[in-house]
């Protein structure tokens, strides 16, 4: 098995006492290190081996500290870097210099080696969530979210995996454009976070997103319902508020194709597709998330928003084989034609009987 990659910090200081005490400290941490004694060589170092923080000397004869934290920050490749700034001046305008030209953190001279190496793994940790999240709405991405359910299937406690994503999501963003279409997903993930709050038990939902209009949830399986019905009725009035008034008053878009026909298509709704760690004893938690993802067809093949539940046992084929056509799947709640009322409308896929 591969050993994890160890972090690199880039340790900056003209000073070879302090240089190296702080090297041999890190190295001791298990931290792999770079050393440089000049602001020069430090950015040489920096768009060589990208590390993971930087460790900079505010007072160095030629580049100094904020100098080469302002190089650091005005390019591309190092901007991401987190940067701790050394400096034996307490007065409040040089940190205020320092903060300014784009550290994110100081520690002052002379200072404690715990706290140093607590700084970094506390700035680490900060940036590797930031990486992982979206920069559209803040959420865990991809890796967070495995990380999550592989929690709770180490846990052996139940749990719940939903595919949330938008029906008709494309339609609407041709239409009104990328901008509003992103204010979309935007709404989505604060209806799904608010849900996720407002869900009672433990442990707490998690909601994370994919990318684009897909998003996902974790919980336990009596999260489920209130949950996701809770998430339908605040995305379906955000939903009427983001679209264009005479849209939203008629319950539909008209849009113009090609020939210059005028074509209707129906508001965006929700579909979720639900898998349950209980049904069946998954041998690795992305069997859940694919079980999730084929539930979301099912849901997805239904009129409104729509939520699909696999409860299929490990002697159950997949929903499209004998027995487990999508046609026999019955909502507990009849579908409402009426536009201007969405309601939710929930599918289980039960076990033969």
């Amino acid at each position: 098995m591969t050993a994890p990659a160890r972090d690199l910090i880039l340790v900056v200081d003209d000073d070879d006492d302090i240089l190296r005490f702080v090297q041999f400290n890190l190295e001791v941490e298990g931290f792999g290190v770079l050393t440089a004694r000049d602001g020069e060589t430090a950015l040489q170092l920096a768009h060589q081996h990208r590390p993971d923080l930087a460790v900079v000397d505010l007072m160095m004869p030629g580049v100094d500290g904020v100098e080469l934290t302002r190089r650091l920050r005005s390019n591309p490749t190092t901007s991401p870097i987190p940067i701790i700034m050394l400096t034996a001046k307490s007065a409040t305008v040089d940190k205020v210099v320092g903060l300014t030209a784009g550290a994110d953190d100081y520690v002052l001279k002379p200072f404690d080696n715990m706290e140093l190496v607590a700084r970094i793994r506390s700035m680490l940790r900060r940036a590797r969530e930031f990486r992982e999240s979206s920069p559209l709405t803040g959420l865990p991405g991809n890796n967070r979210i495995l990380r999550e359910i592989t929690s709770r299937a180490e846990q052996r406690s139940p749990f719940a995996v939903g595919h949330v994503d938008i029906d008709r999501f494309k339609t609407v963003n041709d239409a009104y454009g990328f901008t509003r279409g992103d204010e979309f997903i935007k709404a989505l993930a604060t209806c799904l976070q608010n849900a996720a709050n407002a869900a009672e038990g433990e442990p707490p939902a998690f909601i994370g997103h994919v990318g684009g209009d897909d998003f996902v949830i974790v919980c336990t399986p009596d999260q489920v319902r209130p949950l996701t019905e809770h998430a339908i009725r605040g995305f379906i009035q955000a939903a009427d508020e983001l679209s264009d008034p005479d849209d939203a008053a008629r319950g539909y878009l008209e849009i113009v194709d090609r020939r210059g026909a005028v074509q209707r298509a129906a508001l965006v709704t929700i579909s979720i597709g639900v898998g349950l760690s209980t049904s069946r004893s998954f041998q690795d938690p992305r069997q859940v998330v694919a079980a999730a993802s084929e539930m979301k067809s099912v849901a997805k093949s239904q009129p409104g928003s729509y939520v699909a539940i696999d409860r299929r046992t490990a002697d159950t084929g997949p929903p499209d084989q004998p027995g487990w056509d999508a046609s026999e799947v019955e909502p507990e709640a009849p579908p409402v034609p009426d536009w201007d009322a969405p309601t939710t409308l929930t599918a289980e896929l039960p076990p033969p009987a």
